[in-house]
Parts: structure tokens; C-alpha cells; sequence
């Protein structure tokens, strides 16, 4: 399955060190302005090669549409996005043809195709990460532009760091999306002597989004946050995914988690927004654990595709945490499952319209 959404659907297809990446919206509601130039901006938030905290591979990522769009606007056909490749260095993976990585997906690509391509890591690289940033700039636009919803995250723990304040206006100030200024310097040497060591570590990343109306998400399958999980899992590294509180709820009492309401606002936010699948016009919230990367220059025990016992030591560029570009990316399937999520609530219940009594999104003294 390459194929992600229902009514907006989007298809990823290349690897790694191929000579492209590229995507395939279906279902973009037509009229939307769009130009190739929009895609720049998260694309390059999602980049490696912009610090020495991650890989040092430097991609171009510019934008190609090759269809869907006349005149600067989508048309309501398929739209065809594509990147070339300009930075691989296939020959970094030379040694590693016949083996199999400890961590890495090279074994059971091996198990599922008996065939693989290991420049990269080929289809299982991050690297196919950035067309669904792409695809999300479409969707993005097109929810800000119908719902005013805005959807941005946040690096929330980076090994066992975590923030020691919260200001949104600091997240895009520095290349952690990290929402506290004055800790970047304690990441920075955090880092720096994680890369000297040769190790990794993981990392944690919420995703917020705004103005998200009620009503969206379907009572059994198709559940909002059932499809926010789906789509967050399917993001390279994440083991784990939270809604709302998340598995802090286990510790919690039902007089503590139950998110009550008055007219002027729910009184907190513990479900993320998401009530027996549907939204409820509060905040959508969500997290994901990310594992440390597997690609170290430290050996580690494996196998050849032979049997043989081997030691593995992974050369080339890698991300010593991939938590740290990994923002946008979530910010991303979060946003592509809203935008499938509306145009299915509109195409069954959009003669519904507003119904009485409606709470308003804010939390009155949310937590």
C-alpha cells in the first residue's frame, strides 16, 4: 500500500538514491491556488543538511507539478508532484548490500520481497517523507482557507530533555522546533557530544491543530483518532503514538480525565479533542515516539544474507536523533487526515449544518 486517504488520496512512489520522489493527489477539491513556490517552506523545514544536528545531505527539494494545476489553480484532477534527487551517495552503502542492518527495515524487506534496494535504505528511507510534506501543503492551504485550522507541532523530548517553558514563537526560531529559547544551547552540546559518541537517541513530537470543527470522524471505523494513529505510525521510526493524554490516562481518575463542559468552553482537553471518534471543536492533540536511529558507526551484531555472522558498521549520513525533522512530518498526515475527514463528513452530513447547543473550540482552564 502506497496509497494514503479515502476521497483525499495520496500516493507516494520512489526511493531513496533514485533518480526522483514524487506523489499523486487525487481528490483536491478544484480552485485552490496553488504555485510551485508554496511547497518551499515546509519542505525545507523538514530538510536535512540546513545543521551539523542532522544528516548532512543536502537536497535541492524543488517542487515540480506536473499536472492537476491550470493558471495557478487545482483543476479537481490528479495533481503530480515531483522532486529529483540531486545529493546520493550511493556508494556510502556499498559494504552493507549483502548485509542486514541491526534495527533497520533491510530484513524484513528481505523476508517480504526477497529483493532490496539498499542505497538508503531505498523505499523505507525518510527520504519519501518529503512528499507527504509536500501533499500536506495542499492540504493545508485548503483547511486554513475553509476552517481557519492550523496545524503546527513541536519537538516535545529529546532523549530524556524536556522543555522548561512553552512559547509557540519560539519553535520555528531554531532547528529543533524546540518550544524553549533558552535550552537550545543545552541541546546543541547534547548533540554534539551524542555524534562524537557514535550513538543515537529518540525523540518525542506533538502535533496540535487548531479550529478543527465538530462533528468530524466516524462512530466505529474510520474513527478520527483512529486514523490520526494509523497515519502517525506509518511515519518512519515512530513506536508509538498518543491521543490527548495518551497512556498518562492509565494513572489518571475518571473525575480527573473527563473533559466537562459548560457553554462558555470545555473545562480541559484530556481526550485531544476526539470524543467516541468524532471531534468535538476542541484542539486536536497528538504525539509520537520516535526510536533512536539504527544507523551507527558503532559495530553491532547481525547476519550476512548468507547467514554468516558479522559485525555491522553503518557509514554515510545519518541523523544521530530523526526526531528532530521529524515536525513536520507529523504536522503533515495530520493535516492529510483532516482534509479526508472533511470532505467525508461534507459528502454524508453536510446538509446537517450547525446543531444546538454548540461549546465553543476554546478550553476554559484546560490542562
Amino acid at each position: 500500500m502506497n496509497t494514503f486517504g479515502h476521497l483525499f488520496r495520496v500516493t507516494t512512489f520512489g526511493e531513496s538514491h533514485g533518480p526522483a520522489i514524487g506523489c499523486v493527489i487525487d481528490g483536491c477539491p478544484p480552485g485552490l491556488e496553488i504555485a510551485a513556490e508554496e511547497f518551499a517552506h515546509d519542505l525545507q523545514r523538514r530538510a536535512t543538511g540546513k545543521t551539523r544536528h542532522t544528516s548532512a545531505r543536502h537536497e535541492a527539494d524543488e517542487v515540480e507539478i506536473l499536472s492537476g494545476v491550470y493558471e495557478g489553480r487545482t483543476t479537481g484532477t490528479p495533481i503530480a508532484l515531483l522532486i529529483r534527487n540531486t545529493d546520493q551517495r550511493s556508494k556510502d552503502y556499498a559494504n552493507i548490500a549483502r548485509q542486514f542492518r541491526p534495527g533497520h527495515a533491510d530484513y524484513s524487506y528481505w523476508q517480504k520481497y526477497g529483493i532490496r534496494d539498499p542505497r538508503g535504505g531505498g523505499r523505507s528511507s525518510a527520504r519519501e517523507t518529503t512528499m507527504r510534506v509536500a501533499a500536506a501543503v495542499v492540504a493545508k492551504k485548503w483547511l486554513a482557507e475553509k476552517f481557519g485550522i492550523v496545524v503546527r507541532g513541536y519537538l516535545a523530548q529529546l532523549g530524556d530533555i524536556t522543555p522548561n517553558a512553552f512559547d509557540w514563537n519560539a519553535v520555528e526560531g531554531n532547528p529543533f522546533f524546540w518550544p524553549c529559547a533558552v535550552q537550545v544551547p543545552e541541546l546543541e552540546s547534547y548533540m554534539d557530544a551524542l555524534r562524537k559518541s557514535g550513538d543515537s537517541v529518540g525523540a518525542r513530537v506533538n502535533v496540535v491543530a487548531d479550529n478543527v470543527p465538530p462533528g468530524w470522524g466516524e462512530p466505529i471505523y474510520g474513527k478520527l483518532d483512529g486514523e490520526l494513529a494509523s497515519a502517525l505510525m506509518s511515519i518512519n521510526a515512530v513506536k508509538g503514538v498518543e491521543i490527548g493524554d495518551g497512556f498518562a490516562s492509565v494513572a489518571q481518575k475518571g473525575t480527573q480525565h473527563r473533559d466537562l463542559m459548560s457553554m462558555q468552553g470545555f473545562l480541559s482537553n484530556h481526550a485531544g479533542g476526539i470524543l467516541g471518534g468524532i471531534s468535538t471543536g476542541q484542539a486536536v492533540t497528538a504525539s509520537i515516539a520516535l526510536k533512536p536511529t539504527s544507523s551507527l558507526r558503532l559495530p553491532g551484531q547481525s547476519i550476512d544474507i548468507d547467514g554468516n555472522a558479522i559485525e555491522v558498521v553503518t557509514t554515510g549520513r545519518h541523523d544521530p536523533c530523526v526526531g528532530i525533522r521529524a515536525t513536520p512530518i507529523a504536522e503533515a498526515m495530520v493535516a492529510l487526515v483532516l482534509i479526508d475527514q472533511a470532505l467525508r463528513h461534507r459528502a454524508q452530513c453536510g446538509d446537517v449544518g450547525e446543531v444546538s447547543p454548540r461549546i465553543p473550540g476554546m478550553d476554559v482552564g484546560a490542562t
